[in-house]
């Protein structure tokens, strides 16, 4: 009977049956891979939380507030591996919420939006908050962000907004006002080695199956680069290299293959780093600036950018104390444009060094902004009629020209008349130092303005003294 049912279905629908076989094995499913061992490290109390003493230590502004329950939203800024995400998980924990996590890289506004108003109708109808953990809150747009601001304002979700890039940058007015921020540091050194000990002898961990060999410890704090995920992530990986017992620096060196270096090219590091090495140069330290080139090229950073940088201090911060650095600078990007990296570094680092070292005046600088201000600032002036071109009769008729001394007709190249409008007359705007070959032009051009505008013949004569001085 049931055969014959089977063959009216078959009949009935057109398709074959699967008949079940009761020799057959049952179907095996493989046990899922443990989590990484980052994640199962992950504290769950804030006493287990290590690194970021200014902020989760005694007195600690956000332990302060996770232990007055305030919670409403925040804002976790800070490099990847120092603990926002589990700052976040904590606070959840201890708020008894509901933990949504959303990244702003993998999911749109619609999907965010659904969970806020789901939290909302949760909170309306049972009395009860959501925690929503937005990781990469700086992926949305300043206008996508705005769809926070209403739950945020009614408080009907607690949020975590967690972001690597300058809230400042990144996020808009609205919604910077609506949060307390909080800064992560990257995570010390007693930081990163208390996290890794742990992690070598917790049951969780690797069980106190593995030691280090002397060396690695402070290798691998080295390269973690204050991120804690990251230091996890190579003990783990030096672990299934080394199979069993000693990790030794072989084993961490294969984990690692490369160290990756925390720069963004659009981001903070990419302007603090391009500061430090304009500072280091500026104060003479072509040591420093040494490391910050390196820094900046082991990056990725484009050598244009670094060649664009050190033209301006070129002009900047060395000036005339010594016109050939410009040459230099100018030379390293030509070299740049040439042969490009890996090549052109040393170029770079040959400007960067002869900047450095050379004597430093900011009279260029100095001048020029104060000409731009007085531009800016003050009524515009005429063009003195003495130094207007006359190509017409009718110009010339108006006194285009009058009264206007060929310079190359005195003796030393100088004619005794004021170039200035009548209203900045005797204006100084560059004001040379006493460094470098800068204080041999300020010997010149001292004798040079105490004959200028004033009719002093004399001034020829002084002029060609001091041509002889500069030479």
């Amino acid at each position: 009977m049931v055969r014959e049912a089977s063959s009216r279905c078959q009949g009935l629908l057109g398709l074959p049956l699967i008949r079940y076989d009761a020799i057959m094995d049952p179907l095996q499913f493989s046990n899922p891979p443990p989590a990484p061992l980052a994640e199962r490290m992950r504290p769950e109390t804030m006493d287990q939380v290590v690194g970021q003493p200014k902020l989760l230590g005694a007195g600690g502004p956000l332990r302060a507030v996770i232990e007055r329950e305030a919670y409403r939203a925040f804002l976790f800024w800070g490099p990847p591996g120092t603990g926002k995400t589990t700052v976040g998980r904590i606070l959840a924990r201890r708020s008894k919420a509901r933990f949504i996590q959303h990244s702003a890289a993998l999911t749109g506004v619609k999907d965010v939006r659904q969970a806020l108003e789901s939290s909302q109708f949760r909170f309306r109808t049972e009395g009860v908050r959501d925690l929503l953990f937005l990781d990469e809150i700086h992926r949305f747009n300043k206008a996508q962000q705005d769809v926070l601001l209403s739950f945020l304002e009614e408080g009907s979700v607690i949020f975590v907004g967690a972001t690597t890039e300058n809230p400042s940058f990144a996020l808009n007015a609205a919604l910077l006002s609506r949060c307390q921020l909080f800064r992560f540091e990257p995570l010390e050194e007693e930081a990163i080695r208390t996290m890794v000990d742990r992690a070598l002898v917790a049951p969780d961990g690797l069980g106190g199956r593995f030691t280090f060999e002397e060396g690695v410890m402070g290798a691998l704090i080295g390269l973690s680069d204050g991120d804690g995920r990251r230091a996890l992530t190579t003990v783990e990986l030096a672990a299934s290299i080394a199979g069993e017992g000693l990790i030794g620096l072989e084993a961490l060196r294969r984990a690692v293959q490369r160290k990756g270096l925390r720069y963004d090219r659009a981001g903070d590091e990419h302007y603090d780093l391009i500061s430090a090495l304009h500072k280091s140069v500026r104060n003479s330290d072509p040591d420093a600036a040494l490391y910050w080139l390196a820094r900046i090229l082991e990056g990725g950073e484009d050598p244009r950018f670094v060649a664009r940088r050190l033209l301006r201090m070129a002009s900047e911060d060395v000036g005339l104390a010594d016109p050939r650095g410009l040459e230099q600078a100018a030379a390293a990007s030509r070299t740049v444009e040439a042969v490009g990296l890996p090549e052109c570094d040393l170029a770079l680092a040959q400007a960067t060094v002869y900047l450095a070292c050379a004597p430093k005046s900011n009279a260029l600088y100095a001048g020029l902004g104060e000409a731009c201000r007085d531009v800016r600032e003050r009524p515009t002036e005429e063009v003195p009629l003495h130094l207007r071109n006359a190509p017409t009769r009718m110009m010339k008729d108006l006194g285009y020209g009058e009264g206007y001394r060929y310079a190359h007709e005195f003796e030393g190249g100088v004619a005794p008349m004021e170039c200035l409008p009548k209203g900045l007359a005797g204006r100084r705007y560059y004001r040379p130092t006493n460094r470098g070959f800068e204080e041999r032009v300020a010997v010149r051009l001292e004798k040079l303005r105490a004959g200028i505008g004033t009719g002093d013949e004399d001034s020829a004569a002084r002029s060609a003294e001091s041509d002889r001085e500069l030479t």
